[in-house]
């Protein structure tokens, strides 16, 4: 896996939890107890493919996704008044390779990223924040995080057929964390009842930024 050297972080962009920094995230109160988001799997936009976000706890909305209609192969991850907080897409070889047998190859950068142009909307060079490469016929990969100070490496794991998927943060020691877990939701008086396919129950544990946790979800759940 190729890592980017870290960058100097603007002033504009609050550093967060795992040393990210995503510009003027408001989704990032302190809290000493998991977060409890439930995830439906629906673009607000017509025709368009994503994810709306909302929080268990008041039932606000806390991100929306879309790719307004041009493809699995770049997605938006807003905030909760539309402005863009990560570009999540194809890395570049994955975006000219024709074979589905290729591994996929995910970028993450923070803010609005052109996919043609590669601007970050007009200010300058986009800032990669994650990194992330997935084999065809495996379960799981891993995703480095460009931190301020170094890379932080967390490893995705999923099935499909027990509907979970899994984030672990790596330690110096190699030691694995959970950190956010998303599945079916439940429903009902007893929460026994499975919703919808597309309506999930994510849980993210404390210290944990959730723009990012939102990004590798995405990779996680992604199709070619």
């Amino acid at each position: 896996m190729v890592m980017a050297e870290p960058e100097e972080t603007p002033r504009s962009q609050r550093p967060l939890a795992g040393g990210c920094a995503v510009a003027g995230d408001p989704s990032q109160p302190a809290a000493a107890t998991p977060r409890r988001l439930t995830v439906w799997c629906k673009s607000l936009v017509f025709r368009g493919d994503g994810y709306t976000v909302f929080d268990d706890a008041d039932g606000r909305m806390v991100f929306r996704v879309d790719n307004y209609g041009v493809g699995p192969g770049s997605m938006a991850l807003m905030d909760h008044a539309g402005r863009v907080l990560l570009t999540v897409r194809h890395g570049p070889w994955c975006r000219m390779q024709m074979l589905s047998l290729m591994p996929e190859t995910w970028e993450v950068y923070n803010g609005d990223v052109d996919d043609d142009s590669n601007s970050n909307d007009g200010h300058g060079e986009p800032h990669l924040m994650m990194r992330a490469t997935k084999d065809l016929g495996r379960s799981n990969c891993t995703a480095s995080v460009h931190a301020v100070d170094e890379p932080q490496l967390y490893r995705l794991s999923w099935s499909r057929r027990e509907e979970f998927s899994r984030i672990y943060r790596h330690s110096s020691t190699g030691d694995e964390t959970l950190i956010a877990e998303v599945r079916r939701k439940r429903g009902g008086p007893e929460k026994a009842t499975l919703l919808g396919k597309d309506v999930l129950s994510l849980v993210v544990q404390p210290g944990m930024d959730l723009a990012i946790t939102m990004a590798m979800l995405m990779i996680s759940n992604s199709y070619r």
